[in-house]
């Protein structure tokens, strides 16, 4: 619990064994299981204020596949941020969808936003789904390209998703579709307790023993 908690990266489950002395599937289902245990215990917790989202994918084009958007390498994930009223940064979220539509913003807005938020996103028109959640929604038309980036609206959001992909890519030589959601979870589980990180461990430690054993296969 402490590798994983007190180091601003994620640790591999390689590395993870070699701190242990122990074999690297027993450093991996140690290590998911505690992955498993952040994800969710953050899901418990709905983003509140005002909120920055935006669509992200994981991943990069393969050789000889369909480049942009519709590549099969790319795993599309909602970014989710709230603010505070000074407009700092306090509560992430880090969800992986089946596509940027409608339905599947409507359901993410439902399980993580707090029902008085202020939702803030671009002009993508699956960001509808946060109205139709109920939510008060004001897009912002970006225009798209590296611009975009540096608005006000989505400035904080922007620099978090570049550390998060930064932090994988740093600790991790491959990280599939299918473990994605604990790999995120980990990234929002540190962000979201930074300021006390010293009461990460006996908290994790509470829900780890509440938390249902992780299937044996990888």
């Amino acid at each position: 619990m402490f590798l994983l908690t007190q180091q601003k990266n994620g640790i591999s489950a390689l590395e993870l064994k070699r701190h242990l002395g122990a074999s690297y599937l027993t450093a991996w289902r140690v290590k998911h299981k505690l992955l498993q245990v952040m994800k969710e215990r953050d899901d418990q917790t709905r983003l509140k204020g005002v909120i920055e989202v935006d669509d992200a994918y994981w991943g990069g084009e393969r050789h000889g596949a369909k480049p942009g958007r519709g590549s099969p390498n790319n795993i599309p994930f909602i970014a989710a941020l709230s603010c505070n009223e000074e407009g700092h940064p306090i509560g992430l979220c880090l969800g992986k969808v089946a596509g940027f539509r409608k339905g599947e913003v409507e359901r993410f807005a439902k399980r993580h936003f707090d029902p008085n938020a202020i939702v803030l996103s671009d002009g993508l028109a699956c960001f509808r789904g946060v109205a139709s959640a109920g939510f008060e929604h004001q897009p912002v038309v970006t225009g798209g390209g590296y611009r975009s980036m540096a608005l006000p609206e989505f400035q904080w959001l922007n620099t978090v998703l570049g550390n998060v992909k930064n932090s994988l890519h740093g600790s991790y030589h491959q990280v599939s579709g299918k473990h994605l959601p604990h790999f995120l979870a980990e990234f929002c589980y540190r962000f979201n307790r930074r300021f006390d990180l010293a009461a990460m461990l006996p908290r994790l430690g509470w829900a780890a023993v509440r938390t249902p054993p992780m299937p044996t296969t990888s």
